[in-house]
């Protein structure tokens, strides 16, 4: 098992993401981490580690997460890759649980993801909040909110496992700045022979910090309105509208332009199958700013991690 972990200017984080993945109970693997971009500290960081299957690579200059991703794969020495994001942790059984899903699945070509636990400032919840049901196409399950809050079908770079031979022939799209694990396993859905499968248990801790600058927050709407169009012949009508209204419409929400929110509703409605669901949300990221948002999400879905559940304990420090 590789495991490719993109960095830059963080070392006290990586190190930590580093830990995790030497903690598994699966002990055979390396942990590749790509420095993308100069970084004496990250790698004096990961030098005092001393774990002879830790290895790095500091790349020239930066080309962003995606492009580091890809070159973690190019130089990944096993059959199975799985990445790990700098700033997340994985739970110690994590890689075994999903070799042994991938194993028993049947499928030629495995991508397997996993839930996860989501630290927010104010709560934990566990996402995806189900997995896909029989039959259920991948486009909606990813997509398509049965409730106001999203989290009903999701994927997450630092649960994604997948065979080395498909990430070579399917690589991350680079200088996408959005939705980039959604966009590769769209694209990888359209192999032969490909299929993607949950391990039911939450493995991930994804520490999502809204204090700490992410590219999660980053709102290029114009970008992901034209990922969007290109990426309709890959997905549902149903499936379209979701991410029209909900997904590229919270980006594009803060430019409070009633033009922008005129045409998106038109994509969505002349090329997807929106429900009322979709209508209510997409109204509600026009009107309602991303922090509030936020907040409410947490009390709501946060209830029931509070009801007699212990916090979960990190995996490694």
């Amino acid at each position: 098992m590789s495991v490719v972990i993109p960095t830059r200017n963080r070392p006290e984080l990586v190190v930590r993401a580093v830990r995790s993945a030497l903690a598994q109970t699966l002990a055979e693997l390396e942990v590749v981490v790509i420095i993308d971009g100069p970084d004496a500290a990250t790698v004096a960081a990961l030098g005092e580690i001393g774990d002879e299957r830790v290895r790095w690579v500091e790349r020239e200059t930066s080309g962003g997460a995606p492009t580091a991703r890809n070159h973690g794969v190019d130089v990944a020495l096993a059959e199975w890759v799985a990445f790990l994001d700098d700033d997340d942790e994985w739970l110690p059984e994590k890689l075994e649980t999903q070799l042994a899903r991938a194993k028993a699945s049947g499928v030629p070509l495995p991508i397997v993801g996993s839930r996860l636990y989501m630290r927010t400032p104010r709560a934990e919840l566990i996402m995806p909040r189900r997995v896909p049901a029989p039959g259920e196409p991948i486009s909606e399950y990813l997509a398509v909110r049965h409730g106001l809050f999203h989290g009903d079908g999701f994927i997450q770079t630092s649960t994604i496992m997948a065979p080395t031979a498909l990430l070579r022939k399917v690589p991350f799209a680079d200088g996408l700045r959005r939705l980039q694990e959604l966009d590769w396993t769209l694209r990888s859905l359209q192999e032969d022979g490909v299929d993607l499968i949950y391990a039911e248990e939450p493995l991930v801790i994804w520490y999502a910090d809204e204090n700490r600058p992410r590219i999660s927050f980053d709102a290029p709407w114009k970008q992901s309105l034209d990922w969007l169009r290109e990426t309709r012949p890959r997905v549902t009508p149903r499936a379209y509208a979701a991410l029209a209204m909900s997904v590229v419409g919270s980006m594009a929400a803060a430019s409070r332009s009633p033009r922008v929110f005129f045409d998106l509703l038109g994509e969505a409605r002349r090329h997807g199958k929106p429900s009322v669901t979709d209508y209510v949300t997409f109204l509600q990221v026009w009107l309602v700013p991303a922090g509030p948002r936020r907040v409410v999400r947490d009390f709501f879905l946060g209830r029931s991690r509070r009801k007699g559940k212990k916090p979960l304990q990190a995996s490694a420090r």
